[in-house]
């Protein structure tokens, strides 16, 4: 069923200030569970399952159909953890992500073509706009906020980017405070959500420069975080902003895997001032490599 009056607005705002504190309740009664972490003394992950359904309900079709594949899928992310497949480099989690962007890819392409494999690779910065508290939310209202003056001048509709707006402000108070995690199943489903106004707002050239600026606004926010994170446990001394960017645009188990599968072991070692701002450190950063087959750029 698909509700996309005028009403919807403040019908999906509402159903999500609502069902929000509902799910992570019941969450919460599963600490046993992947959708229970002990991040910040215990938290519920996965509330955004509320606002997957909202989206998906209030979306007009045919984009509502990707956007609830994608959420769906990302649950059983949500749902898989870390578990790896059997004795394979790969996790289930992995596994039902790229599923997920393959999925999107294929039901797009009748009215995107090849353009909806960039709307479904939006998860990638908001996975990691997600790892920090609130940090998700802004990104969502800023993107969207951007694409509402293409909408207007396009005549394509504000409604989808108002409804993306409501539903992350609706959802927003507990995420802020730290309280909830959206989990795969929310980042991924307005990372799609995006996408898709971007598309339908300015059409591929819009899309492509939203989609390159995402990261950027995702790094600015965190930048903090990154930093330390890049520091501390990369060993990337005085990360640049470049670094940050890639960080979100590269960073996190999906793009560990690419680098594993294109890079195998081998490891590069960045001394170039103009490849270092760049952000290459970060880029060619291998977790999987060797120290006995380096490179040096």
């Amino acid at each position: 069923m698909m509700l996309t009056g005028e009403w919807s607005l403040p019908v999906a705002a509402v159903a999500v200030l609502v069902l929000t504190p509902a799910a992570a309740a019941i969450i919460s009664l599963f600490k046993n569970s992947n959708l229970y972490t002990d991040v910040r003394g215990g938290t519920p992950r996965g509330a955004g399952i509320v606002p997957w359904a909202a989206l998906s309900i209030f979306t007009p079709p045919p984009f509502n159909v990707p956007l609830a594949v994608m959420g769906a899928l990302a649950f059983i992310d949500d749902l898989a953890g870390r578990r790896r497949i059997m004795n394979l480099s790969i996790e289930w989690g992995q596994l039902s992500r790229g599923l997920g962007i393959l999925a999107v890819a294929l039901i797009t392409y009748p009215f995107m073509g090849a353009w909806g494999l960039l709307a479904a690779l939006m998860v990638q910065p908001l996975n990691i706009a997600d790892m920090q508290p609130g940090v998700a939310c802004t990104v969502t209202v800023i993107m969207s906020l951007l694409a509402l003056p293409a909408a207007v001048m396009t005549g394509s509709g504000i409604h989808l980017a108002l409804l993306i707006m409501v539903v992350a402000l609706a959802y927003s108070p507990l995420d802020y405070r730290g309280k909830i995690m959206m989990g795969e199943v929310g980042n991924h489903s307005f990372a799609v959500a995006l996408g898709l106004l971007f598309y339908i707002s300015g059409g591929p050239w819009l899309l492509l420069a939203l989609f390159l600026l995402t990261p950027l606004v995702t790094a600015i926010l965190r930048r903090g975080n990154l930093s330390e994170f890049l520091e501390k446990r990369l060993k990337i001394e005085n990360p640049t902003l470049g670094d940050l960017y890639m960080d979100v645009m590269t960073g996190g188990g999906l793009g560990d895997l690419l680098r594993r599968i294109l890079m195998g072991r081998r490891a590069f070692r960045i001394r170039n001032p103009f490849l270092i701002s760049l952000g290459f450190r970060r880029l060619l950063f291998n977790p999987h490599a060797s120290h006995v087959s380096r490179g040096e750029l």
